[in-house]
C-alpha cells in the first residue's frame, strides 16, 4: 500500500511539473480563448487526478495522460457544437481555430513523439530551428518573427513550410550516431613554432571533442550536421564550435563543409614508417654513437664536459649530433624539411601542427627540445644559445622545469663564460634548485653540457677521412627512413648500454649551452 501511495504522489508531481503548462496550450490552441482554455485544462487535471487517487497506475503515462486530453477536449467540442447549433444552426469549425497548418506540436502531442520532436530541433540548421522555436514555443507571431530575424513574412513563412517537411522527415527516420559518439578516439599531436597568447594551439587540442572532429574532418568534408551526427552533438552547439574552430585557424570552411586544416598521420602511414625505422634503428644508433666517441676522444675540443662527466654528457651529445647529422642528410637530398615559414596564428601565435592517430605499437618515448622564453617587455641586449633535450623515458623531462626564462638562461650562461661576477644573485639560486648549476669546491658551477664554438678541432687528415666516411653512411641510414625520431636512436642506445641513467646521474641531463 505505501508503495502503491508513493507511486501515485510520484505521478502526481510528474503531472504538476511536466504537463500542467503544455495542457493549456494545447487547450488554447484548440479553443482559441484564453478564459475557455483554463477552463477546459481543470477538467482535464480534474480527471487525471482524480483517476490517480483512485489508484490507476498507468503502464505508459505519457499517453494515457494525452489521451485524457483528447477525450476531454472531445466532450468539450461535442458540446459546443450542439450548443451553437440549438442557437445559430452554425457548425463547430465556425468557431474553432483552423488547423490546416499541420501544427506539428499538436501531432506530437497526438502520436506521444514529443522526444522526438525535441530530437529532430536538435539536428535541423539553424535557419530552420530558430524559426521553429519562435514559432511553436515561444508563441510568437509571423510577423514578429519576421521583425526580429530581418526577414520578410513570405520568407518566415516559407521556412517555416520547409521546417515542418524536415522535421516529419527526421522524426521518420531511424537516425544512427556515429561510432565516436560513444567511443571517442584519441589522437597525439607535435607543434611548432611560437604559441598564442591564450596558450594556443594546446589550449584547444587538448579537447576530446575537438580531436574527434578533426579526425572526422580530416580529408573527408563534413556538413555540420554530419559531424552533429556521427559524434552525438546536438546541432546548436556543434555549430558554435565549428565557427570557433574556423577563427582558430584549425579547421577551414568550404560552401557548408568543414576540413580539418593540418596534418594528420593515420595509424597504418604510422605502422609503415614504424617497421623502416626498426629496421634502420640499430645501425644508426651505433653509428652516431661511434661518431660522438670519435669526436670527443679524439678530435673533441669543442666540448666541454668536465664539469658533469662524459656519461651525464652523452644525453645532450647523442641528440645534437643526431639533430645536426639528421639536418645534413636533408640538406644532402634536397630535402629542406625544416625551411617552413610558420603562418601567423590568432593572439601572436605561429605555429604548425601535425596529428597522429594513437596506435598499439610501441613507439620510442619521446624526446623533445625546449629552451627560454623571450618575453617582449624585455629589454634583450645579448642572444644566448640554450637548449634541453627533454626525454620521457623515465619521466626525466619532469625533472627540471618546461622552459627557463630568459633571465634565468643569461644568467646561466654568464656561470658557464666564467663571468659569474655579474650574475644576480636570485637567479643563481634558483638555476641551484633546478640543478642546471652545483657547487663544488667553494663555487658556483656549470651543470650542463658547454659547446665552444671558438675551440678549433684536430687537423688530422686520417682521422677528417674517417669522420666523413662515418657521416656519409649515416646520411645513408636516414635516407632509407626519412621518418625517423630522435626517440628510436635513444632507445637503442639505452639497450647497447652507450647510455645510462642511474644514481649518479645529473637532474639537468640533456641541457647544453654554446658559449
Amino acid at each position: 500500500m505505501q508503495e502503491m501511495n508513493a507511486k501515485r504522489d510520484e505521478l502526481i508531481r510528474d503531472f504538476a511539473e511536466n504537463y500542467m503548462e503544455k495542457l493549456f496550450y494545447f487547450c488554447l490552441k484548440k479553443t482559441g480563448n484564453h478564459t475557455e482554455a483554463e477552463d477546459l485544462s481543470q477538467d482535464i487535471a480534474l480527471q487525471i487526478l482524480s483517476a490517480l487517487n483512485k489508484g490507476t497506475v498507468p503502464t505508459n503515462f505519457l499517453a494515457w495522460v494525452w489521451q485524457i486530453a483528447r477525450n476531454r477536449y472531445s466532450v468539450w467540442a461535442d458540446k459546443k457544437h450542439r450548443r451553437l447549433e440549438s442557437v445559430t444552426g452554425s457548425d463547430i469549425s465556425d468557431y474553432e481555430i483552423a488547423d490546416e497548418s499541420g501544427n506539428i506540436l499538436d501531432e506530437m502531442i497526438h502520436s506521444e513523439q514529443l522526444s522526438l520532436l525535441r530530437r529532430e530541433l536538435a539536428f535541423i540548421k539553424s535557419e530552420y530551428r530558430h524559426i521553429v522555436v519562435a514559432y511553436y514555443i515561444d508563441n510568437l507571431s509571423v510577423r514578429d518573427i519576421a521583425r526580429t530575424l530581418s526577414l520578410s513574412e513570405p520568407a518566415v513563412k516559407q521556412r517555416l513550410h520547409r521546417a515542418r517537411i524536415i522535421l516529419k522527415e527526421g522524426m521518420d527516420m531511424a537516425r544512427e550516431f556515429g561510432v565516436r559518439s560513444y567511443k571517442p578516439e584519441q589522437i597525439g599531436f607535435d607543434q611548432n613554432g611560437r604559441d598564442g597568447k591564450k596558450g594556443q594551439p594546446w589550449s584547444i587540442l587538448t579537447h576530446l571533442l575537438y580531436k574527434n572532429i578533426f579526425l572526422t574532418a580530416y580529408e573527408n568534408p563534413q556538413t555540420a550536421e554530419d559531424l552533429s551526427l556521427e559524434l552525438g552533438i546536438a546541432l546548436p552547439y556543434m555549430e558554435d564550435e565549428l565557427e570557433f574552430l574556423v577563427r582558430e585557424q584549425f579547421l577551414r570552411k568550404e560552401g557548408d563543409r568543414y576540413l580539418t586544416d593540418f596534418r594528420i598521420v593515420g595509424r597504418e602511414e604510422q605502422k609503415a614508417e614504424f617497421e623502416r625505422n626498426l629496421r634502420v634503428q640499430e645501425p644508426l644508433a651505433e653509428k652516431i654513437c661511434e661518431m660522438i666517441d670519435i669526436y670527443i676522444k679524439e678530435d673533441g675540443a669543442k666540448v666541454n664536459d668536465r664539469f658533469i662527466g662524459y656519461e651525464n654528457a652523452k644525453w645532450a651529445l647523442l641528440v645534437r649530433a643526431y639533430d645536426c647529422l639528421e639536418a645534413g642528410a636533408h640538406e644532402k637530398i634536397g630535402d629542406h624539411k625544416w625551411d617552413l615559414v610558420y603562418p601567423e596564428r590568432p593572439d601572436g601565435g605561429s605555429w604548425i601542427v601535425t596529428g597522429y592517430e594513437i596506435c598499439d605499437f610501441d613507439a620510442p618515448d619521446f624526446v623533445g627540445e625546449h629552451g627560454y622564453l623571450l618575453y617582449k617587455d624585455e629589454k634583450v641586449t645579448r642572444d644566448v644559445d640554450f637548449g634541453q633535450y627533454k626525454f620521457g623515458y623515465r619521466c626525466l623531462c619532469d625533472l627540471t622545469p618546461m622552459h627557463l626564462s630568459w633571465q634565468e638562461t643569461y644568467n646561466l650562461w654568464l656561470v658557464c663564460t666564467d663571468q659569474i661576477d655579474q650574475a644576480e644573485q636570485f637567479y643563481l639560486d634558483k638555476l641551484l634548485e633546478y640543478g642546471y648549476l652545483k657547487v663544488g669546491n667553494g663555487t658556483v658551477l656549470p651543470n650542463l653540457v658547454i659547446f665552444d664554438r671558438a675551440a678549433v678541432g684536430s687537423d688530422d687528415p686520417a682521422l677528417k677521412t674517417k669522420l666523413a666516411a662515418l657521416r656519409d653512411e649515416i646520411y645513408d641510414l636516414f635516407a632509407e627512413a626519412p621518418g625517423m625520431e630522435r626517440g628510436y636512436v635513444v632507445e637503442q642506445a639505452l639497450q647497447n648500454g652507450w647510455l645510462t641513467y642511474d644514481g649518479n646521474s645529473i637532474k639537468s641531463v640533456g641541457a647544453f649551452i654554446y658559449k
